[in-house]
Formats: C-alpha cells, sequence, structure tokens
C-alpha cells in the first residue's frame, strides 16, 4: 500500500475519533476534556489534508491520489459519520417541538457543527487544489456522474418518503412528528452528498487503475 493511501486511512480513523470525542464521548478522556481533545483532532485532520495534497505530485501522477480524490474520500468519510450520527439519534426528534426539547436541539447542534466543519474544509482543500492543479475534462466528468448520483439518490430517497407517507395507514403514522420529518429530510440530503462523493471517489480510483 502507497504512503498517500495510508495517509488517507490515517486521516480518515483520525476524523472519525475526533467526530466521536466532540460529539458522542465521554466527558472527559485522559483528564482533557472530550471537546477539546476533538476539535485539536479535527484541526490535525484538516492540516494534514492539505500538507497530503501540497505534495501529491503533479495532481495525481502514478499511484498516487489526485486531490480531487482526496476530498472526495475525505467527503465520503465526513458524511458517513455525520448520517451515523444522524440516524442513531433520530429518536430523540420523536417528542415535543424543538424549543422544547433540549436533546433535539443538542443533536441537531452537533450535527450542523460537523457540516459546517467539512463545509469549511472543502472549501479550503478546493481553493488549494484549484490554485496548484488545473481541473481537466477528467475532472468534469467525474464531478458531473457524482453530482448526477446525488440527485437520483436524493430523488430516489424523497420518493420513498412520499410513498411510505402516502400508503402507510394513518394510526401507523404516529412516529411521523413534524421534527422527526425535518430530521429526515436532512438526513436525505447528507446521504445524497455521500452518494455525489463515492460515486466521485469511485472515478478516480477507476481511472487510476
Amino acid at each position: 500500500m502507497s504512503l498517500p493511501r495510508l495517509g488517507f486511512i490515517g486521516l480518515a480513523v483520525v476524523a472519525a475519533l475526533a467526530t466521536w470525542l466532540l460529539l458522542a464521548g465521554p466527558a472527559r478522556v485522559f483528564g482533557i476534556e472530550a471537546g477539546n481533545a476533538g476539535m485539536v483532532l479535527l484541526m490535525a485532520v484538516g492540516w494534514g489534508s492539505l500538507h497530503a495534497i501540497s505534495r501529491i505530485p503533479d495532481g495525481g501522477i502514478g499511484e498516487s491520489m489526485s486531490p480531487g480524490e482526496w476530498r472526495a474520500w475525505l467527503g465520503l468519510a465526513f458524511t458517513l459519520v455525520i448520517a451515523a450520527y444522524a440516524i442513531v439519534h433520530a429518536p430523540v426528534f420523536h417528542g415535543p417541538p424543538l424549543w422544547h426539547n433540549p436533546d433535539a436541539n443538542r443533536i441537531g447542534r452537533n450535527i450542523v457543527m460537523l457540516l459546517v466543519a467539512w463545509m469549511l474544509l472543502a472549501r479550503v482543500l478546493d481553493a488549494r487544489w484549484r490554485r496548484g492543479v488545473r481541473q481537466d475534462e477528467r475532472d468534469r466528468e467525474i464531478e458531473a456522474r457524482g453530482a448526477g448520483a446525488a440527485r437520483l439518490a436524493l430523488v430516489v430517497i424523497l420518493v420513498g418518503y412520499a410513498l411510505l407517507l402516502s400508503f402507510s395507514p394513518t394510526e401507523r403514522l404516529e412516529w411521523a412528528v413534524p421534527p422527526l420529518l425535518g430530521h429526515l429530510l436532512v438526513l436525505a440530503l447528507i446521504v445524497s452528498c455521500a452518494f455525489e462523493y463515492l460515486v466521485v471517489g469511485l472515478g478516480y480510483w477507476r481511472d487510476r487503475r
């Protein structure tokens, strides 16, 4: 296994650990507040990604991953973590309105924190990439396939929601309270983004083979 791949795996593991510490970990780890430790690790992942991309020769010649592939796999890791977190904590949204539900408010804020963290990192990665590497027709084609996969995934999920709500007996829809439905819509967007990153990452990976 090449060093760039090992570096990506290491960054993904650290990012997952940082997310766990920030949102679902214990109050303290080895005497250190878990939130602070998670923030430091998340910052380390961001800087590590920038450093790794800056060392990729000629945008990904040979077995090295291109910046676009780095961005796709990192994005997939972030969105899968966010989606898993949203699914695990979905039951807290089955309750009173958000302004009377502190647990749902906390989970919602945590999801927003993760999304904002990835958006900022993705913006920095994208700016660094476009300054150093010219986007070619291959990149545009792979990105177009990824965007198409995201749209298809979102349509399929929303149609599934619509069919479930339309054809289920009323007595079986007690779970479908507004806060939970809103949460499921956000989850649909997150999952569609994960599909986009997956298709883009696989596109670059197949192109390297």
